[in-house]
């Protein structure tokens, strides 16, 4: 051939030849010998440059077209039963074709998020554009990186976004999965760490642009693995459902329940009414009728709604957005109380005495209709004597009577001292752009505290009924905190000048009582929150351990089954030991209850990380442009490579790099959790209020970096060191002759 192929001729060749061709090929299939090489390597160079070809390790591909034998990840079995796959190497702006896998008798069983080699064909006139025939299985659950690609010569680098996070991950040319500069990316491990070197990464998807304000969840999500997409079969399983009809439940749509909410609650899973128990053997009583949505009628066991409930283990909450445990014709409708519909329930019915001591209880399979969707704002206001008109009509009839059974509750509340922590709840308000507008506390009501002690009570009753018909379930275990712990919380109380006493057996009522000291003193919520975090974390389990926090020897989670596997597991348990249908505990739901456990137990760990770093993330965006302003704080961390700090008024944490404290040197001290200044003497510790400077706000990992300014109102020896270098640190072997008087100076301040 004797003329150069125009670029279109290229891209065609190359489509209709599927699979990589090196340059050799191209040349070879149209004949360009000597010096016209050179013309085609840079039509080659231009077609890539526009998107029209991939070039990989000096190949060159349609990229709109999968590679006849690639990597795949497994996808979930569809309603039909039929597992489709998700290519790891697609680099094409339209969406990755489907992929169904054909298995043969002798291939080895996969499961979903296994990681296969397998070859390809192109197929048409099917709902999927490729099949596949599995080669090898090559890995699972390889390491997961979410961060910023820095594209270079080649391929790249993908910094991650996790504060913890120190190494960068190096990508090769033909694993970018056509990710550009600057991009957000989700990527795994590729292959086994060097011992020197970068680890290298594959990347797996591209999520968009980093800086955009609807992107601090999304990082979330992916940098925590929190499934946020229904399967196929799940989606279907939920649109065919259809509202139930009252057949064989008893008939509770007579009495005025209401559910009382945030004004803000995407969906409404409780119910509750009170009266006076007109029983004349329990004068000054009451009845309190708690009722949960039947969430066990629309999702069954084994389902795919059952299955990704399961993997989900509860739904995930941000500012801006909400990843359901169920899709939302069942969380945000059918298996929502809303005002004026019917809707199938689990209720309990309470009776209590006087002093709220429960008499008895009696479980239920019924239908309710809610009288009145209310919020904690307005059932308050009401309460306080400024109801609005609807609320007027509700107060005497509805509202008055719940606050006479709450009062009653929290009389006996008192007697049982469970732990009285007071820890506002952030709100973090977002524009209709996604930015942050503004941070605050949410105000902590009676109202808030009314429902909680009525889901407490139907929660005991939920856990006491089970135990008495002696039927499986999980448990909400609650343990006390470790005597590590609780030296170190003693220390903290004690630097606060508190005290909280020694040898004895720990109680809530222990804690409360060190609450009490510290409330209205500047250590209030120092306090608190060094109680919390001396607490191991609760978790569920099918064995009763108690919940130490809660001052209750049996409980367990019944009232939000739309949100948590675990309350959806005491429901069909229930239903199971009273005979109320079919749709119980099944015997594959016993045979992997401790499973099951450890499973939604570390989902709840989960989504509460992928919460916490999204309010740092949303913090650090919001303080971004008052770098160098000073603030006001608290000490509330100490260890050997800085201080940590409770900005005031908004909560924020940040930290002080012990390279940037003063100029000498600071011996960490774990036992008294303070740092001593080698020269001065100067401590530095928990609960010590602060001024700081901002010096740096990370808004897309969450980071804070500070300068102390000073401490109790005074300024450090010898002033601040200089930003620039960390100031003159006087080496740790000079500094041994002061470490001593410094540790006696801790000391004596502490007692």
């Amino acid at each position: 051939m004797n003329r150069i192929p125009s670029k279109d001729e290229i891209r065609a060749w190359i489509a209709d030849n599927p699979g990589s061709v090196a340059k050799r090929d191209i040349a070879r299939a149209f004949g360009i010998r000597g010096a016209d090489r050179i013309v085609l390597k840079q039509i080659l160079k231009e077609l890539e440059a526009e998107g029209a070809v991939d070039r990989r390790r000096g190949h060159f591909r349609d990229p709109v077209k999968l590679p006849p034998v690639g990597v795949f990840a497994v996808l979930p079995p569809d309603r039909q039963g039929d597992q489709f796959l998700k290519p790891l190497e697609w680099s094409g702006d339209t969406p990755e074709p489907r992929v169904l896998l054909v298995a043969r008798r002798t291939d080895a069983a996969l499961a979903a998020g296994d990681r296969i080699l397998a070859r390809v064909n192109e197929v048409a006139g099917e709902a999927h554009q490729y099949e596949a025939r599995l080669i090898r299985k090559i890995g699972v659950n390889p390491v997961r990186i979410v961060g910023i690609f820095r594209k270079g010569a080649e391929g790249g680098r993908i910094v991650p976004i996790d504060k913890g996070a120190e190494r960068e991950w190096r990508v090769a040319p033909d694993a970018t999965h056509g990710a550009r500069d600057g991009e957000l990316v989700e990527a795994e491990q590729a292959g086994p760490r060097d011992r020197l070197g970068l680890p290298r990464a594959r990347i797996v998807e591209r999520l968009g642009d980093p800086s955009a304000p609807k992107a601090v969840s999304l990082i979330a999500i992916h940098q925590h693995g929190i499934p946020d997409a229904f399967s196929d079969a799940a989606i279907a399983e939920a649109d065919a459902a259809r509202p139930v009809g009252l057949g064989r439940r008893e008939d509770l749509r007579g009495l005025p329940f209401v559910t009382i909410d945030p004004a803000d609650a995407r969906d409404h899973d409780d119910a509750c009414h009170a009266h006076p128990d007109a029983d004349p053997a329990n004068p000054g009583g009451h009845v309190l009728w708690v009722a949960i949505a039947d969430v066990a009628h629309y999702v069954r066991p084994q389902s795919a709604l059952d299955r990704e409930a399961r993997n989900r283990g509860n739904s995930t909450y941000f500012p801006d957005r909400v990843v359901p445990m169920l899709p939302e014709h069942l969380s945000g409708d059918l298996c929502s109380l809303h005002e004026g519909l019917e809707r199938p329930v689990i209720a309990v019915r309470i009776v209590l005495d006087r002093n709220g001591a429960k008499l008895s209880h009696r479980f239920t399979r019924g239908m309710i209709r809610s009288v009145a969707s209310l919020s904690y704002e307005e059932v308050q206001a009401a309460r306080d004597g400024r109801p609005d008109a609807r609320m007027a009509d509700l107060l005497e009839p509805v509202i008055l009577p719940l606050y006479a059974a709450f009062q009653a509750l929290d009389r006996a509340r008192v007697a049982r001292q469970p732990l009285d922590l007071d820890l506002p709840e952030r709100r973090i308000v977002l524009g209709e752009d996604g930015r942050v507008l503004s941070v605050a506390f949410r105000e902590r009501l009676e109202a808030h505290r009314m429902i909680e002690e009525f889901m407490v009570a139907a929660n005991v009753a939920a856990a006491e009924e089970l135990v008495r018909l002696k039927r499986p379930l999980l448990f909400r275990v609650h343990e006390e905190p470790t005597p590590l712990k609780l030296d170190a919380l003693r220390e903290v109380a004690e630097a606060s000048g508190f005290t909280l006493a020694r040898g004895q057996v720990l109680k809530t009522a222990h804690l409360n009582r060190l609450l009490a000291q510290a409330e209205g003193t500047d250590f209030d919520e120092l306090l608190n929150i060094t109680t919390l975090r001396s607490l191991p974390q609760a978790y569920y389990n099918p064995e009763n351990f108690g919940h130490f926090g809660l001052a209750l020897r049996t409980y367990a989670h019944f009232t939000s089954p739309i949100r948590r596997y675990s309350d959806l597991i005491v429901h069909r348990a229930l239903i199971t030991a009273h005979g109320w249908g079919d749709d119980g505990l099944s015997k594959a739901d016993i045979e992997m209850l401790a499973e099951t456990a450890e499973k939604v137990s570390e989902a709840e760990r989960r989504s509460m990380a992928a919460e916490r770093d999204t309010t740092d993330r949303y913090l650090a965006a919001w303080l971004s442009d008052r770098v160098g302003a000073e603030f006001t704080g608290r000490i509330s961390g100490v260890t050997r490579f800085g201080l940590f700090v409770k900005l005031d008024g908004s909560g924020a944490d940040g930290l002080i790099p012990i390279r940037s404290i003063g100029r000498e040197f600071f011996h960490f001290d774990p036992r008294s959790q303070t740092l001593m200044g080698a020269d001065s003497g100067t401590v530095l510790g928990i609960g010590q209020k602060v001024t700081v400077r901002l010096a740096e706000a990370v808004p897309v990992t969450g980071g804070l970096v500070l300068e102390l300014l000073s401490v109790d109102g005074a300024g450090l020896p010898g002033g601040a060191a200089p930003a620039a270098h960390g100031g003159a640190r006087r080496a740790p072997g000079k500094a041994r002759a002061r470490q001593a008087k410094a540790r006696r100076l801790a000391e004596r301040r502490r007692r």
